[in-house]
């Protein structure tokens, strides 16, 4: 038998701030690694720590909380929709997180961080041509002024298309493939009985298979294996594997109690974060117009957070 998780506003609003930490610190302990070890070694080794760290935890909810889909009586249907599911997004974010490390090593740590938080961007493109879902004549003009703030970065401050960042660009691919497998994932939340660490399980288990095709691929697995005895290298990797693990599971419960929209308000100024922690750890430099972007982002963001809850509201005032 589950447990009903009563919605509370104060824990919402709590959890929402402890991600907006985890999310801060997640781009310092990347970019702390030893950089000789390559992005895609380090995506592969921190979600194997994640897998670690998720297993006990999956097996505690189990035996003594909440059997989810692991105890469900789906049908046929179902199942195989829900299996094909969990794959694609288990890919895709397995992907996320090799292009997460690398676009944080080549963009930099701030420039990298301000580039995802695009992710509202593309969750409204998506929802536009899948979902059907128009917006307000607000919503859109918060989103050009966010397009124009990531273009003033991704030139480094000189409007011009010739300085446009490779790298910044593939930043932009994070929150990309985040909003495609976020809106796929949803169906899997909306129709099973699937709890917060059993969606994180079946999708970190799969991004390790992903990854670790990847690396042998690319790397050979006697350079992969070696990786285990570097000692150094595994403490980073495990400190990021549980640090990511934490607040993907944190981020779900949050927003059980109070609604995606106010989570993300508050979850919004985490790259505020980064910047300053960057500044202390990893003794970078910030450029005006890194600053000038990071305010025209927060005013976007915002903006069309605001302007969607109060069609929201609307809707539910005309119901």
């Amino acid at each position: 038998m589950g447990i009903i998780v009563k919605s509370n506003i104060k824990t919402g609003i709590i959890l929402s701030f402890v991600s907006l930490m985890l999310l801060g610190i997640m781009p310092i302990i990347s970019n702390s690694r030893p950089m000789e070890i390559s992005a895609l070694n380090f995506a592969l080794y921190l979600s194997v720590w994640q897998l670690i760290v998720a297993t006990p935890i999956l097996l505690i909810e189990y035996r003594y909380a909440n059997r989810g889909i692991l105890d469900a009586n789906l049908s046929g249907r179902l199942k195989r929709k829900t299996v094909l599911i969990i794959l694609a997004t288990g890919a895709l974010f397995g992907v996320s997180t090799f292009v997460y490390v690398l676009a944080l090593e080549k963009a930099g740590t701030v420039s990298a961080s301000i580039a995802i938080q695009a992710y509202p961007l593309f969750a409204i493109l998506w929802e536009t041509i899948f979902l059907n879902r128009k917006k307000t004549t607000a919503e859109l003009l918060f989103t050009f002024l966010l397009i124009v703030g990531l273009y003033y970065l991704g030139t480094n401050g000189t409007w011009l298309i010739e300085g446009l960042s490779y790298w910044f660009i593939v930043a932009l691919s994070v929150p990309l493939i985040w909003s495609v497998a976020h809106i796929i994932i949803k169906e899997v939340l909306n129709t099973t009985p699937i709890t917060p660490a059993q969606v994180t399980f079946f999708r970190v288990l799969v991004s390790v298979i992903v990854l670790f095709t990847m690396s042998v691929t690319i790397n050979g697995l006697s350079q992969v294996a070696l990786l285990m005895e570097n000692n150094v290298f595994q403490m980073y990797a495990a400190v990021m594997g549980l640090v990511y693990y934490l607040e993907l599971v944190n981020w779900f419960y949050a927003v059980r109690h109070v609604d995606v929209s106010v989570a993300s308000s508050i979850t919004t100024p985490w790259p505020v974060v980064t910047v300053i922690l960057a500044i202390i750890f990893l003794h970078e430099s910030i450029k005006i117009h890194q600053v000038v972007t990071l305010v025209i982002v927060f005013i976007s963001v915002y903006g069309i957070l605001l302007s969607g809850k109060k069609k929201r509201d609307n809707i539910s005032l005309e119901r």
